[in-house]
């Protein structure tokens, strides 16, 4: 079975981006990010709502990154290190060379192809760096932007779970989308 280890921390570039660790001091974008309605719409989890709770979320994130069972990047401009959102394999499976990525992005950020070319990025990432043979994401089926954006890259529809999460007084369907290492390097082929 694989083992991970993210010491010294991956940061990543693309033409726009820098992908950098999440640090304490980005609790207040985490705060605007996990607090917002609308972007929290589709995720079903509690908002963060003080910035203890944000800087709390950090930790998690960096205790992940610590135990190796996760990473995430804060997801800023090449020419401005304000985090615009966070993006991440947060949910690895080494004994099947799997992980799932998770994606968000502050609302001033949506609509500008960042979320494609940070995903981008970390996939390159994961089947390079990390020899993964598959990445899945799994979204709202009523989050429409984020599946056009899984689309758009090669991912494909595996399955919609119907009812398969409980949160806040409601059952929640969810729809697997997946891509394979093959099908990304036929992709970054075109």
């Amino acid at each position: 079975m694989i083992s991970y280890s993210f010491t010294p921390f991956p940061e990543l570039e693309t033409s726009r981006l820098r992908l950098r660790q999440v640090g304490e001091y980005d609790w207040p974008e985490i705060l605007k990010l996990r607090g917002n309605r609308e972007t929290m719409q589709y995720i079903p989890r509690p908002l963060v709502t003080t910035p203890q709770e944000a800087i709390d979320h950090i930790k998690t994130i960096q205790d992940k990154i610590r135990t190796h069972e996760g990473i995430n990047w804060a997801i800023t401009l090449k020419e401005e290190d304000r985090l615009l959102g966070v993006i991440g394999h947060y949910r690895l499976q080494p004994e099947n060379f799997r992980s799932e990525i998770g994606y968000m992005l502050l609302p001033e950020a949506q609509g500008q192809g960042i979320a494609s070319e940070a995903i981008k990025a970390i996939l390159i990432y994961g089947f390079e760096s990390m020899q993964l043979h598959s990445i899945e994401a799994i979204i709202d089926p009523e989050n429409r932007s984020s599946e056009r954006v899984l689309q758009k890259i090669g991912f494909v529809k595996e399955g919609h779970l119907k009812e398969n999460e409980f949160f806040n007084g409601r059952f929640w369907d969810t729809v697997i989308y997946s891509l394979l290492r093959q099908n990304f390097k036929e992709i970054q082929s075109l």
